[in-house]
């Protein structure tokens, strides 16, 4: 573990013309989003070009430009000019200064309560001429302050920070699914409406689960306090609060009284998988360290949300892991809604590396038990008797196909050409180079058919 290179891929499946990420190097140079990630350009799989350095978090060059060659000599000038950068580039309140603010504004009468929406920032009243000609919400109610996820704009830039915020009703599941399961602690990390509803509830009597965001996203530091809340990135394991911020998190993954912590987290769906998967092993390290007895050769309890056509690359990295069949859906996403049927179904799954047969799901809204697979599974999902597994990835009833020994999707027919299942209309473009995300011939990553729905 530690800082050294990541595998940047299943070394045995051909890869076509892209970037292979070679992981968080030590010593690396910094962006406004904390340590850059060291990259490579390959061609089929073998490494071209130079190594360079890019930020972590943003993969548009619209939203963080930073960029550096790994054998480039920086000059002195440069180094003082990208630290100024950076440090001008930090929010204008610390997160201290933002708890302070927070219980001023409290304590202020709902008339004088006010929230710019230009700055996405609570306002005292000597700051309300600051920001007199911009649009602000008057009259902010305490359940407002209590659900700050929908008083901020979403972040929709799908490759950062894609702030789909779970629907109230998958919340409510994974809540209750995690008392069900007995944990008592919820690491959120990108899952801000988890949080809150876990805030919201605790101050019911007989409520005892606590939750530790940890999230890109500054703005949540106005609504909560250094116990509640770190800034954090997901894609470099980057606290930008330093080690008071790590020591929150550690503190909060120690398991005093027996009280276990289990974490939940949901990221960018355009994020590389492998700068996620070694955030998450250190945050696994980090909870392993806290208790030297009993949890030496365990993994720390883990719920990974992410599209079903992710599951090979997932379980690359996490061979313990399995993938329910319970659709996660989001209220602010056209696509992701539930109860839609056939290819308008959110393809957003849990992966867990906690039991299946554990992992109920609710029988109301169409899933099953089924005894061979020792697991629920959705109700379109049929057994297959060949395979001897529930096989339906996207809860429609897959059909298996002899030449190809594995069930496939209803849409899909097999190409002798090709020598594999596919959609009919395909161009069997035989080539030699395999698809960036299946590793199969003959059609790029744009137009995979693990990508599509369909």
């Amino acid at each position: 573990e530690g800082g050294g290179a990541m595998a940047a891929a299943d070394p045995g499946r051909p890869r076509a013309a892209g970037l292979a990420l070679l992981g968080p190097a030590p010593g690396a140079p910094s962006c406004p989003h904390g340590p850059a990630l060291l990259f490579v350009k390959t061609s089929q799989g073998k490494e071209e070009g130079r190594r360079f350095y890019a930020c972590s978090a943003c993969r548009d060059r619209k939203d963080c430009n930073f960029f550096q060659w790994e054998d480039e000599k920086v000059s002195e000038t440069r180094l003082a000019a990208r630290e100024e950068y950076n440090r001008n580039h930090q929010p204008s309140f610390t997160h201290r200064q933002n708890v302070d603010r927070y219980k001023n504004f409290v304590l202020l009468p709902s008339s004088k309560r006010r929230f710019c929406q230009e700055c996405q920032q609570l306002l005292l009243p000597a700051e309300w001429e600051k920001h007199s000609d911009h649009q602000f919400l008057c009259d902010i109610t305490t359940a407002q302050l209590k659900s700050p996820s929908q008083l901020l704009y979403p972040l929709e830039n799908k490759k950062t920070n894609a702030q789909y915020l779970f629907a109230d009703r998958s919340c409510q599941f994974l809540i209750n699914l995690l008392i069900d399961l007995g944990f008592r602690r919820v690491l959120s990390v990108g899952t801000p409406r988890l949080h809150e509803m876990i805030q919201s509830k605790s101050s019911q009597e007989e409520f005892s689960v606590r939750s530790l965001l940890l999230d890109i996203d500054f703005r949540y530091s106005q609504f909560y306090t250094e116990d509640e809340f770190c800034h954090y990135n997901m894609f470099n394991h980057h606290f930008f609060g330093g080690e008071a911020a790590r020591e929150t998190c550690r503190k909060f993954l120690y398991e005093e009284n027996g009280e276990r912590v289990i974490m939940v987290t949901d990221p960018p769906f355009g994020g590389l998988v492998e700068a996620l998967a070694s955030s998450f092993k250190k945050l696994m390290a980090m909870w392993r360290e806290t208790e030297k007895e009993g949890h030496d050769n365990k993994e720390m309890p883990m719920f990974w949300i992410f599209p079903y056509f992710f599951e090979s690359r997932i379980l690359d990295f996490f061979p313990s892991f399995s993938m329910m069949d319970y659709q996660v859906d989001y209220e602010n996403h056209a696509l992701y809604k539930h109860g839609k049927t056939g290819r308008r179904q959110s393809p957003v799954r849990i992966f867990t590396n906690l039991t299946p047969s554990m992992i109920v799901l609710p029988e109301e809204e169409g899933y099953r038990f089924c005894t061979v697979c020792q697991r629920y599974v959705s109700s379109g999902n049929q057994h297959c008797e060949i395979c001897n597994s529930c096989t339906s990835k996207d809860g429609r009833r897959w059909k298996h196909c002899v030449v190809c020994k594995k069930c496939v999707k209803p849409s899909w027919f097999h190409c002798n050409n090709c020598n594999c299942c596919t959609l009919q209309k395909h161009s069997c473009d035989k080539t030699d180079v395999g698809c960036f995300v299946c590793g199969k011939a003959g059609h790029k990553r744009s137009a995979c058919p693990s990508l599509s729905c369909s």
